[in-house]
């Protein structure tokens, strides 16, 4: 039920080496963190759940940074389309210099933590990952990272004052733990840190699989005419990559077939009462068309949180058997 491929951050890893302006400073900066975080010893994780034996949480070191850039490797370029550089073949990792800067939620399976080296923390086994960038980071360095597809600053113009953002991408599981209670263990995660960070709004690409528009039109239609953000939400794909989604007119959409096409994620993004962005992009080197998420919380029925991220006083740990 998990499409893998359907949430992750757009900045490329052949951009390595063009770093945005700000950005090659700041990732210098954070090196000296990257080596330390490299050697940590004795470091609790920040547990924010358990299902039997998976276990979602926040990377602890750059090494549990890797374990999830070699994920996302497996899902994106060996089982999806995507197209990896010469380094990233090399390394066997999906890596940008944005993951020095972001938190990383993982999924990792508690049966399968392999023990460290002597002195070093044991080695998870990464199942299943998000990359979260908060505002306040992003601020301090490069912006987000789906600025380079869409037009976001007049919405963070608007609304930064009184809203509090956070941009998700990067978004996989493996494939034997494609399965309800992963899913769910992951949102479970996300949601928590939201509450936790006392984030107000989440934006990020969402992604279908394949550039053939004409697949993607019911679909695409749908969330133009259905979903798509009000004026004072809305953001628009730059017009230098942004294609329209306006492809069928409203009276012959068949919502069925469309919602059925939708990759699992952005039928979930919908039943949150997520907004999209005006326009889709399409990705020739992931090999997919890309629509912008704006998920305002406050549009999230209760319910979701009750399910996925109940208060830490109450239940920080979920412990219940698949």
């Amino acid at each position: 039920m998990w499409q893998t491929i359907a949430d992750r951050s757009k900045r490329k890893p052949d951009r390595l080496g063009k770093l945005p302006a700000g950005l090659a400073a700041f990732d210098a900066l954070s090196a000296p963190a990257r080596r330390l975080t490299a050697f940590a010893r004795d470091i609790e994780p920040k547990v924010y759940g358990r299902v039997g034996n998976l276990e979602v949480r926040l990377a602890r070191t750059w090494a549990e940074i890797k374990l999830a850039q070699r994920l996302r490797y497996q899902v994106f370029f060996e089982e999806m389309s995507a197209v990896p550089t010469r380094l990233a073949q090399f390394r066997r990792r999906d890596e940008d210099a944005y993951d020095a800067l972001c938190d990383h939620l993982l999924v990792v399976d508690t049966d399968k933590t392999r023990p460290g080296r002597p002195g070093r923390p044991d080695r998870p086994t990464v199942v299943g990952t998000y990359r979260i960038l908060r505002q306040e980071v992003a601020e301090r360095g490069p912006g987000f990272y789906s600025a380079s597809e869409y037009d976001i600053a007049p919405l963070l113009k608007s609304k930064s004052a009184t809203h509090r953002f956070m941009e998700l991408g990067r978004s996989c599981v493996l494939a034997p733990y494609r399965s309800k209670r992963s899913v769910e263990l992951l949102w479970h995660g996300l949601w928590t840190y939201v509450r936790e960070n006392r984030i107000d709004v989440m934006i990020g690409c969402a992604s279908f699989e394949g550039i053939d528009l004409d697949e993607h039109k019911m679909a695409l239609s749908y969330l133009h005419h259905k979903a798509l953000a009000p004026a004072e939400w809305r953001c628009r794909a730059r017009d230098s990559v942004g294609v329209s989604m306006d492809l069928v007119p409203a009276a012959a959409i068949d919502q069925k077939a469309a919602l059925k096409s939708m990759p699992p994620l952005i039928k979930a993004y919908l039943r949150l009462g997520a907004y999209f962005g005006e326009g889709a992009v399409i990705d020739k080197q992931f090999g997919t068309t890309d629509v912008l998420v704006i998920m305002p919380v406050a549009n999230i029925d209760p319910r979701y949180f009750e399910h996925y991220g109940a208060p830490a006083e109450t239940k920080s740990r979920i412990a219940v058997d698949a």
